[in-house]
């Protein structure tokens, strides 16, 4: 045994049986173990971003993490913009990137970099394998940090020597850490504040976001008047017909001032209180009121369905609450086509259970409500603000749910980004159903122009926030990545072509022209 197949051989052990990867040279010898490790599923990208970002969508959906495989810092660096949303998104990862030899590294070789510096920014756990015997104990410690409450990227380095080397046996993972519990005291102080009758919210977000955190908020805002609403952006939420339905908080500045106005208690429940997106002239960064108290719950990390449980005892919570999703399908929309009637007709048709990955962005705005009476289904944001996140987590989800239609809404700008994410899913079979808003733009800049009182762009500087010239072609270029693709230009043949998506067996593309 080497180095590499005791690694892979203790991944697999600990649970982590997926490697998504686009490897090099120094990667050479994890890719020939693969082959006496036939309980590794190894799925190719293209292009980095599309690995880092389909780890964080397999984990999203699965609940533990998958494997990345990376080459060297340049690689690594590729993937980083998905390893930052990752990170915002609590999401459980084992990162392995390739590294020159121990005695390599010493004559500075054109790809050498600083690989644990890079490492440093997104990941909660940073380790360089020393030796091939010691691979097997570093890849078990990586699995378990991975799984930290309430999840974090494990970052492995890993020298070529120590992926050749003899190695004796695979490790065993050491136990989970179990998420601390919320002390009694801070149930109780929290329920005094709630038991006042004065202006709260119960915010939730990360982990507090999901069906089960959210019921019991929804029980206690019921029995308390405080209101409960969530992040703008989480890495998975539940939605859909019987499920609570919450406000989030909105992302432009003034809306989220609005909608929390005479707050004075703000109750956090797995977040951080709300901050405005970017600063923007003559607008203030925390958007609760100045007067309003930030109270903490529990914070990411802590044991969050307890407390809540705990929190609902405390205030003799009532049993149910009425504000529930309802299970109203629109109809099907005919004539001209606007992104109103692209969400409708989703909402319409959407399956049982569907996956939603919404890289929309402009296109996205008012989704909540036009899906609103859709059957369950989970909503998987884009949590770090980096864009190119929407095709490959679509595709991470497929992996991990094949069972299950995954629709990603996606805007033509930050599908620039990560377009590779076609190829991968014609690659490997998966039903992913890609709406493309071409609006040929980038639509969120044009606002954000204003927002932030810019002067009036003149020809050149509006040329940088088109797309028109050329515009992208989205039907030849996913049919180039091996999917079928169409372009739909009125109501009538986007729910034609959505249909016959639905009912096909692997990837399919869509373009609307808006």
């Amino acid at each position: 045994m080497n180095g590499a197949q005791s690694l892979i051989r203790t991944l697999v052990d600990g649970g982590v049986d997926l490697c998504f990867m686009n490897p090099g040279t120094s990667e050479m010898h994890f890719v020939s173990a693969l082959d006496s490790t036939p309980q590794m599923r190894s799925v190719l990208a293209l292009f980095e971003g599309v690995v880092t970002g389909a780890a964080d969508g397999y984990a999203r959906m699965r609940g533990t993490p998958a494997a990345t495989l990376l080459h060297l810092g340049p690689g690594l660096a590729n993937g980083i913009a998905n390893l930052h949303n990752a990170r915002r998104a609590e999401t459980p990862m084992v990162n392995i990137v390739g590294e020159h030899a121990t005695y390599h590294r010493q004559y500075n070789a054109p790809l050498t970099s600083d690989i644990e510096a890079l490492a440093w920014t997104f990941s909660g756990w940073v380790r360089t394998a020393q030796s091939s015997t010691t691979l097997a104990a570093d890849a078990a410690e990586a699995i378990a940090q991975s799984q930290t409450p309430p999840g974090q990227i494990a970052t492995l380095i890993l020298p070529a020597d120590t992926a050749w080397g003899a190695a004796e046996r695979m490790a065993a993972a050491p136990p989970l850490t179990a998420a601390p519990r919320v002390d009694a005291e801070r149930i109780c102080e929290i329920a005094r504040i709630l038991r006042r009758g004065e202006p709260a919210v119960i915010l939730v977000g990360g982990q507090a976001a999901r069906e089960k955190a959210v019921t019991f908020a929804c029980r206690i805002g019921q029995t308390t008047g405080a209101r409960v609403m969530g992040d703008r952006a989480v890495a998975r939420i539940e939605r859909g017909a019987g499920r609570p339905k919450i406000e989030r908080i909105p992302y432009p500045v003034d809306q989220a001032v609005r909608l929390l106005a005479g707050t004075r208690h703000l109750i956090l429940v797995g977040t951080q209180q709300p901050v405005a997106f970017f600063a923007y002239p003559g607008k203030p960064s925390l958007v609760a009121p100045p007067d309003c108290q930030i109270h903490t719950l529990a914070a990411p990390g802590e044991d969050i369905l307890a407390a809540l449980a705990d929190l609902a005892d405390e205030v003799d919570a009532m049993a149910d609450f009425p504000n529930r999703y309802p299970l109203d399908r629109p109809p099907l929309p005919t004539g001209d086509l606007t992104i109103e009637k692209i969400w409708t007709a989703v909402g319409a048709l959407m399956p049982e259970d569907a996956i939603i990955s919404d890289e929309a962005i402009t296109s996205g705005r008012n989704a909540d409500a036009w899906t609103a009476g859709a059957p369950p289904h989970d909503w998987l944001h884009v949590t770090g603000g980096s864009i190119g996140q929407g095709m490959p987590v679509a595709t991470g989800a497929a992996v991990a749910c094949p069972d299950r239609k995954v629709l990603s809404m996606q805007a033509d700008g930050s599908a620039m980004y990560t377009l590779q994410s076609l190829w991968t899913q014609a690659r490997e079979g998966l039903h992913v159903i890609t709406v493309l808003f071409a609006n040929h733009a980038y639509a969120i800049l044009q606002g954000e122009l204003r927002n932030v009182q810019a002067p009036s762009p003149g020809s050149r500087a509006a040329q940088m926030l088109h797309l028109n010239d050329p515009a992208p072609d989205w039907v030849k270029l996913a049919q180039g990545m091996g999917v079928p693709a169409a372009r739909a230009e009125d109501a009538d043949a986007f729910v034609e072509q959505f249909q016959r998506a639905l009912a096909a067996d692997g990837p399919s593309l869509i373009e609307v022209l808006i």
